[in-house]
């Protein structure tokens, strides 16, 4: 039987609300943060695993089951983050856990006026730098910002920034990448 598409989109509306309720007022910002966090790892995680994504998926397997086996592979996230999860196994329904997190992400910018940066270096950023970016990018966002920062030793240099929605590369590479195109021209 096809699905509603407005039924799916108000199941992941209702996963992503209560997630973030529940952790907001269990952790406050700092278990929101923690929390996306481990949306994104446990996303890539399911995408990345064969097995778990195919049992997950098995009929064979019964509700109860699948929300163990969740339980069980994720038992070291927040106890809100893997009730939800259990609850979409049991409900097969673990599929829609990316939109989820896009929610979240979201929910977080609309209640806590937040959003997080996700900045790659090949160094690691001193304290003014690091002050510099985030006084621009909270006048570029009109938001609180809050910095991940990643360091890549295989970038030559230069900055990679990106929010859930934005991406901005000046990395070395991307320049070289755009000059070798205007002189393919």
């Amino acid at each position: 039987m096809p699905t509603n598409r407005l039924v799916v989109k108000e199941q992941i509306a209702t996963y992503t609300k209560l997630l973030f309720e529940a952790v907001k007022n269990d952790g406050g910002q700092d278990g929101v943060l923690a929390v996306r966090d481990q949306l994104i790892t446990i996303v890539a995680a399911l995408r990345g695993n064969a097995d778990l994504e195919s049992a997950l998926k098995d009929p064979g397997y019964t509700p109860e089951q699948k929300a163990n086996l969740v339980r069980g592979v994720f038992a070291e996230a927040n106890p809100a983050l893997v009730s939800v999860l259990a609850l979409m196994a049991e409900r097969g329904e673990v599929d829609y856990l990316p939109r989820v997190s896009e929610g979240f992400e979201k929910k977080m910018g609309e209640e806590l006026n937040l959003v997080v940066v996700d900045v790659t270096t090949a160094v690691e950023l001193d304290d003014h730098l690091r002050e510099l970016i985030k006084q621009k990018a909270e006048a570029g966002l009109g938001k609180a910002v809050v910095l991940q920062e990643h360091i890549d030793k295989s970038m030559i240099g230069g900055i990679i920034m990106s929010t859930a929605d934005e991406r901005i590369d000046a990395s070395i590479l991307s320049q070289i990448e755009k000059t070798r195109a205007v002189l393919k021209q």
